[in-house]
Order: C-alpha cells, then sequence, then structure tokens
C-alpha cells in the first residue's frame, strides 16, 4: 500500500511532489488526514532553519539523539511515531484537500535548498550539517510515504 519509490533526496521529494499534484487520489494511512502529514513534514523542514519551539536537553541531543540519527544514516532509513507531532509545534489541520499541503512542503523544501545561512539544531539529533539535514528531511519523507497511498 505505500507510496514507491520512496524518496532518497530532497530533490526526489521535489519530483514525488509533482506526482502528488498529478494525482487523482492521495490517502494517509494513519490518523492524520494528508492535510496534517504534510504540514508536519512541511514544519520539520521549516523548523531546521527557524528553530524548533521545544528542544530536548543538550544531553539529550548529545547522546541518544544523535546516536539515533547516526543509526538512521547508516541504514538510509528512518522509523518514528507517523503520528508524533513536532514537541510545541502548532497544531497540524486535519482538512480534506491534500493540493494545498503539497504546495506548502514544496516550498519549505525549496527554502531549505536556497538557504545560506546558519541551521538551527534538530530538537532531538542536536546541531546536524546541511547535508546530513538534508538527508534527514529526506528520511523523515520516505518513512511517512510507507503510509501513504497515492493512485
Amino acid at each position: 500500500m505505500a507510496d514507491t519509490p520512496k524518496v532518497q533526496s530532497l530533490d526526489d521529494v521535489l519530483r514525488w511532489l509533482d506526482k502528488l499534484d498529478r494525482a487523482t487520489l492521495v490517502h494517509s494511512g494513519t490518523a492524520w488526514k494528508m492535510s496534517a502529514v504534510l504540514e508536519h513534514m512541511a514544519q520539520s523542514v521549516d523548523m531546521s532553519l527557524d528553530g524548533f519551539p521545544e528542544p530536548k536537553s543538550t544531553l539529550f541531543q548529545a547522546t541518544l539523539g544523535s546516536a539515533a540519527f547516526a543509526v538512521f544514516r547508516l541504514r538510509g532509513q528512518m522509523t518514528h511515531g507517523l503520528t508524533e507531532p513536532i514537541p510545541g509545534a502548532p497544531s497540524l489541520p486535519q482538512t480534506e484537500g491534500w493540493k494545498p499541503g503539497v504546495a506548502r512542503l514544496r516550498t519549505a523544501v525549496q527554502r531549505f535548498q536556497a538557504h545560506t545561512g546558519p541551521l538551527q539544531p534538530h530538537f532531538a539529533y542536536g546541531a546536524l550539517s546541511r547535508t546530513d539535514f538534508a538527508l534527514a528531511h529526506a528520511l523523515h519523507i520516505a518513512n511517512h510515504q510507507d503510509e501513504i497511498l497515492v493512485a
């Protein structure tokens, strides 16, 4: 049921968003509607530029958080609770349409790609390089693809 192929880069994400724009049906297999899923992904990208509202402790980021990201990077795959909001993030829309969310995520990814300034520490993984943050975003989105049906 999962959408394939899985994205592996932010350029893949943009191509995947083109696919969603052309689709006649996009459905989330979780309790979240697609509007919420897409907004959640966009929030994560934007917060890497603007800051996460409720970061874990510096100790957590330096130990468990950075270790978790190292495992995800090594495996080339992330797993996380697909209906867990980012701590402190604004509430997610639960509307029927997915196309506004496609545009929202596209804007966030393009903004990240064009950004040349410093990045903010991830709420769990801590400070990441630009390359690692791009990978984290791609792995995060690919994980959500596990529960998305596109027709």
